[in-house]
C-alpha cells in the first residue's frame, strides 16, 4: 500500500484503470477484496492475459484512503 500512497502516477477508479491497462501503461493493479466481482472480474481477465502484478487490498475504504481520496474505491492502478 506504501507503494500506491507514494506513486507519482496512478489511477483510481475501474473505468479509468481498465484504460490504462489496455493500453499497457500499468506497473500494477490494486483490487479490493470487497469490490463486486462483476465491477473486477474484467480487470482480472486483463491482468492474466497481459501478465500485470495484482495486489488485493482488505476494502474498498482502504483503496481509497491509500488513493488519497475520501470514498471507496474498488480497483486502482500505478502507472508506468
Amino acid at each position: 500500500m506504501q507503494r500506491l500512497l507514494n506513486a507519482s502516477k496512478k489511477t483510481v477508479g475501474t473505468k479509468q484503470t481498465q484504460k490504462y491497462m489496455e493500453n499497457g501503461q500499468v506497473q500494477v493493479v490494486y483490487i479490493a477484496e470487497d469490490a463486486e466481482r462483476c465491477i473486477t472480474s474484467p480487470l482480472l481477465r486483463i491482468c492474466e492475459e497481459k501478465g500485470f502484478e495484482i495486489v488485493y487490498v482488505d476494502s474498498m475504504k482502504e483503496l481509497g484512503k491509500a488513493c488519497g481520496i475520501k470514498v471507496g474505491a474498488a480497483t486502482a492502478a500505478i502507472l508506468k
